[in-house]
């Protein structure tokens, strides 16, 4: 090993850099010396010039070389992250121990144990697993442990998936929404609960540009459209405050800027209103310069209240008590002498640091600031805490459960004793026993809610003081599971089911097994399993467990395997006849069978291709002008999908295999169903203005108008035949002029 760390030396030694290779170094190392406190140049020299030569000839799916891609990372990594130079050496070399000849021990050799453990860490992450329903999910769980180890590893891996997504353009349709999928489902979810909200929102918006151009590009032209109005509000309200502020000698930044492009789609889907009825677009961030300190904080929000009037329900104090994953901040929601609600966030420049690069801001202040310490040890005990006994059977059902967790709203609950627990919004008196101890969970009788008896089930609410009363046995309810949030309580009941289920199926096993040994049959494990499938079972196992839960006739089961036997569909010594293709292998034939014919013409929907035949998914509706997908269904027609269809992103994660890419025809002479909502004014007359829009200025036939009223508010979902998107939003910009109509949008 030796002689080739020594090879290896000689080569970089000998190397001599390009011009645009220098330029590439410098443009990095000045990032290292703007943001990190200290900066080995030869250290990262020697990495920049290891990583050139080892992806020498590599190219990436954009054609440029490979090796730009770790040093795009190791940008990241020094400049949104600042993290520290060992951290952006082993960013140049994370792809290297992987993809290249370069091994673990060499770069130990050349560049110190701490590099080599990061690189071996993100190396274990990118781990390859057969069974393609757990391979994201196995995936997952890894980085996770290997960020309970050094958190550095999971930092690199986000700031690799980030420039990955700002380079997705280059893949083709199917690999972007499949990436995109993952990432919106798992690494933006994952950011936010690690405080990474500055890569959470760009992952987000790189996403909803893949899976819904169309929204992503409306949104963005209306908020360039109202950029100047929006600067100019900004500089009038806080014109008075910032001259308060100078007055009162206070050293400060304000920012007012939109929220990120996702989260206001978000908002318009939540709340069922056009973009110019979302009012508070942006918030306005007023930044305290050190030494200021949180009491000063406090001050500032007097002096604003002093000139508007808060609405006291958003008000939000997360200095006094910080959020899980440590942001600290002062929010309020004011409103100006025009009515115009504006949401301000105090905090001091540490708080603003730890609020956009959470995880790695508290990396960072962990050596001289005690709460920064804390809360990276609460990181790194949560982490370890959900991956508590994970089951390696459920790598997916962790993951759902996972997720739920990450996005929730949080609520503050105490011990008897004082002691503050975090739980997500929506948790009951049994999440709060399996947050205490798992062993308090199982053994939970009751629940004292601020000194009252109460049901375990009841939900609990900010500022509940809990006790739990146990027993000296394990009580727990299969049936908890549908009045549990958190993974930990969710978990440790799915185990409880599951071996209960367990110990059914082992009854029912034994029943068949006398019955069998009766009627002198005999039959094989694989022969089962294909049994198990003509009854409508997945598994022999859930067959078993219908039999001894007394769902299913033992008797039934008898009949169905002689009846195969004596129809020779299956002998003692096979589990399959020569020639006979065994389902797996069929569904597969129908897949390739169904892209190879479609690839033709990329499957253009204007009638059936290739003898393929296709339909539109009910619970999407795409028209023409709509980004779609295509899934292969197990009998070979394919379904057509919106790209931002919820069940699409399902499909694309436990069947991406399945997925195929679709195009429009540009001529299609078919009508589709598009569906409005309108909400206006009550007024006499309304309904048939709205028909005689549709039928006389637009000459567009309505399939059917549902529609209600109540306090002078209208509300109608009116079904149209339309040709393709550009006439569905024709529609709704001409019943936007109707008198009395205050928002129209597509329905979903």
């Amino acid at each position: 090993m030796a002689d080739v760390d020594q090879h290896i030396i000689d080569k970089i030694e000998e190397f001599e850099l390009s011009a645009s290779l220098k330029d590439d170094l410098r443009l990095l190392l000045d990032l290292c010396h703007s943001n990190l406190e200290d900066v080995d140049d030869e250290k990262i020299t020697r990495a920049f010039k290891l990583c050139y030569l080892s992806h020498k000839g590599e190219k990436r799916a954009s054609g440029e070389p490979f090796y730009l891609h770790p040093v795009e990372v190791a940008k990241i990594i020094a400049s949104d992250l600042s993290i520290d130079d060992e951290s952006v050496v082993a960013a140049l070399l994370h792809d290297t121990v992987e993809d290249t000849p370069v091994t673990i021990e060499d770069i130990r050799t050349l560049f110190g144990e701490t590099v080599a453990h990061i690189i071996d860490g993100v190396t274990k992450i990118e781990g390859f697993f057969e069974s393609r329903d757990t391979k994201q999910a196995e995936t997952f769980m890894k980085m996770l442990l290997s960020m309970a180890e050094d958190i550095r590893v999971v930092l690199i891996k986000f700031a690799d998936r980030l420039h990955n997504m700002r380079t997705i353009h280059h893949l083709s349709r199917e690999k972007q929404l499949k990436v995109a999928t993952e990432t919106m489902e798992l690494y933006a979810p994952l950011a936010h609960r690690f405080g990474l909200f500055t890569i959470k929102n760009e992952l987000e918006d790189i996403c909803f540009k893949v899976m819904d151009p169309n929204s992503y590009r409306f949104i963005v032209r209306k908020l360039r459209e109202k950029r100047e109005d929006r600067e100019q509000f900004i500089r009038e309200f806080m014109d008075p405050i910032k001259n308060e502020l100078d007055k009162q000698n206070f050293k400060f930044e304000i920012k007012g800027r939109p929220k990120h492009i996702y989260s206001i789609f978000r908002k318009m889907q939540r709340q069922q209103k056009p973009f110019e009825e979302i009012y508070d677009l942006f918030a306005i961030r007023i930044i305290l310069e050190d030494p200021h300190t949180k009491e000063d904080c406090w001050r500032v929000y007097s002096i604003i209240t002093d000139w508007y009037t808060p609405i006291p329900q958003r008000f939000r104090d997360f200095i006094s008590v910080p959020k899980a994953n440590g942001y600290q901040s002062l929010h309020t929601t004011v409103i100006t002498q025009k009515g115009r609600k504006v949401e301000v966030q105090i905090r001091t420049r540490m708080m603003d640091h730890i609020a956009e690069r959470g995880l790695a801001a508290h990396w960072k202040y962990k050596e001289g600031a005690n709460q920064g310490s804390t809360t990276l040890d609460k990181f790194v005990n949560w982490v370890r805490d959900v991956l508590d006994n994970p089951r390696p059977d459920a790598a997916t059902e962790f993951v759902k459960d996972f997720q739920l967790n990450l996005y929730q709203d949080e609520i503050y609950v105490f011990t008897p004793d004082g002691e503050l627990k975090t739980l997500p919004k929506g948790a009951s008196c049994i999440d709060f026993a399996f947050e205490i101890h798992s062993e308090i969970g199982e053994r939970a009788m009751a629940a004292k809610v601020n000194g009252k008896m109460v049901p375990l089930r009841q939900k609990l609410d900010i500022g509940d003081q809990v006790e739990i009363i146990t027993g000296n046995k394990i009580n727990l309810n299969p049936d908890w599971i549908h009045d549990v949030v958190t993974h930990k309580a969710r978990s440790r009941i799915r185990q409880y089911i599951k071996k209960k289920e367990r110990e059914v199926a082992d009854e029912g096993r034994e029943i068949w097994s006398k019955r069998a040994k009766r009627g002198k049959v005999k039959i094989s494990e694989q022969e089962m399993s294909r049994v198990a499938h003509r009854l409508d079972f997945d598994t022999p196992q859930d067959l078993f467990y219908a039999i001894g839960s007394g769902a299913f006739d033992v008797n039934k089961l008898l009949d169905a395997v002689r009846q195969l036997k004596s129809m020779g569909r299956f002998d003692p010594d096979s589990d399959q006849k020569e020639g006979e293709l065994t389902e797996q292998e069929l569904q597969e034939r129908f897949i390739t069978t169904a892209r190879s014919d479609a690839g033709k013409r990329d499957l253009l929907i204007d009638g059936e291709i290739s003898n393929i035949k296709y339909t539109y998914a009910n619970c999407c509706n795409p028209i023409p002008g709509d980004e779609v997908v295509g899934f292969i269904s197990r009998d070979g027609d394919v379904k057509i999908h919106r790209s931002n269809c919820k069940n699409a992103h399902h499909l694309i994660q436990t069947d991406s295999e399945r997925i195929i890419d679709v195009k429009w025809a540009r001529n299609i002479d078919t009508q589709f169903l598009g569906a409005i909502k309108v909400i206006g004014e009550d007024r006499v007359g309304l309904v048939n203005d709205l028909t005689d829009v549709l039928s006389k200025s637009m000459k567009t036939n309505m399939k059917s108008i549902n529609v209600s009223s109540d306090s002078g508010m209208f509300e109608g979902i009116l079904t149209v035949f339309v040709t393709d998107l550009k006439h569905l939003e024709q529609i709704i910009e001409r019943l936007q002029r109707v008198s009395g109509v205050k928002n129209v949008i597509r329905y979903e």
